[in-house]
């Protein structure tokens, strides 16, 4: 049984994160708090409800007083103003306390969302994030943004709220479908894009291994992702500076999902993976990376069997450039009127800059949704025979 700890130490709060195998079957070893004479509130959904299930009866063996357990439907949809009233409700109609404990378990739409609610049922309640899968590993249930989409942009209604501790079991990755696995994998390679050259080296020689969840190669990612998000959190909670570089290929990413009105076309990871290719293609462009690097990035993407262009994405992005510029204008990073970008340098490192021409976002925007569409058939072809073959592997 393998297992590791990161501590997040931000001053007026401290956590542990806790990374290893068959962790969930004694859960209340891992919690700051008793669990006896506690009521706990679990929210999950219909992807997680047997872990949900089995972890109310853990905490029930252990003594609590109650356990009351949620589910809510999978899918990016379920982070709305509805549901996050709803949950609101279904808290207070059973008399939810200041000492009751939220329990979030599933990905990052379940985490943000129970996130949020704890932040905002009694101006705050105690909540443990137990993250099953690998996006939510390795970023989303690490770091304290919680919150909810709205019809003008994704993530845009919430608040920072620090969770009490994270359990990440690996073993729950066993069950979880290539897809969203591949996804997961978009956010490791961000961490290693932003800082860590030598990691990006590690994960073209293993990447594929981890995506085929061998232990020791997924272990060890793990571990390094959730260590450099601890790392940037810990200089910078509230997103004020050096934090903000977590975000490379949101801003492109993010609005690609708006536009995909979040209807499950395609997931965060693959956004994210198709907005880091654009990030440095714009890099590459403005002179602040090569092409050769640009184009190492999108092989790489492409290897492990991620989209990298918007025009993977079917039914296709109902959007043109112009359309998904405007969307990236209602996002969180703009400040005074411009766009916040994340601008990958030489891989391994990146930095934040609001001057950038409109003309050339848009000519890369539309250079991914299919303009060049000689280049993108080409690369599009090599993404599906990566993904067939790592499918028929798994």
């Amino acid at each position: 049984m393998q297992s590791k700890i990161v501590t997040i130490d931000l001053g007026h709060h401290e956590y542990d994160i806790y990374i290893g195998t068959e962790l969930l079957g004694r859960v209340q070893d891992f919690l700051p708090m008793e669990v006896s004479g506690k009521k706990f509130f679990l929210i999950a959904d219909t992807n997680t409800q047997d872990y949900a299930k089995a972890i109310g009866a853990v905490l029930e063996s252990a003594g609590a007083s109650k356990v009351l357990c949620e589910i809510m439907p999978a899918g990016e949809q379920t982070k709305s103003f509805d549901s996050f009233q709803y949950l609101c409700n279904w808290m207070l109609d059973n008399r939810v306390s200041r000492d009751s404990v939220v329990v979030a378990i599933g990905g990052g739409v379940v985490g943000d969302l129970a996130g949020f609610v704890a932040a905002s049922v009694l101006r705050g309640v105690p909540f443990i994030q137990i993250p099953t899968t690998l996006l939510a590993q390795v970023d989303s249930s690490v770091g304290g943004k919680t919150g909810i989409n709205a019809q003008q942009g994704k993530n845009l209604i919430g608040a920072f709220y620090q969770p009490e501790t994270v359990i990440i079991d690996t073993e729950s990755l066993k069950t979880l479908p290539q897809r969203e696995l591949l996804a997961g994998y978009a956010e490791i390679v961000k961490y290693a894009l932003i800082g860590d050259y030598n990691f990006f080296e590690w994960l073209e020689e293993h990447g594929r291994d981890l995506c085929q969840l061998d232990k020791t190669c997924l272990f060890y990612a793990i571990e390094k992702s959730v260590q450099a998000k601890a790392h940037i959190v810990i200089a910078d909670e509230r997103e004020k500076g050096r934090r903000a570089l977590l975000n490379l290929g949101h801003t492109f990413g993010h609005a690609l999902e708006a536009a995909c009105r979040y209807d499950g076309r395609l997931l965060h990871g693959e956004a994210v993976a198709i907005g880091i290719v654009m990030a440095y293609d714009l890099s590459a462009r403005m002179g602040y990376c090569t092409r050769a690097e640009a184009d190492r990035v999108e092989e790489h993407f492409i290897t492990v069997g991620l989209p990298t262009r918007a025009a993977f994405i079917s039914p296709k992005v109902p959007k043109t450039a112009k359309q998904l510029y405007e969307l990236m204008q209602g996002d969180k990073k703009v400040k005074s009127g411009k766009i916040n970008f994340i601008m990958p340098g030489s891989i391994g490192s990146a930095f934040v800059t609001d001057e950038v021409k409109e003309s050339m976002v848009l000519d890369v925007l539309d250079n991914s949704l299919g303009a060049s569409a000689k280049a993108t058939e080409m690369v599009k072809g090599r993404w599906k025979q990566a993904f067939s073959s790592l499918s028929s592997q798994s």
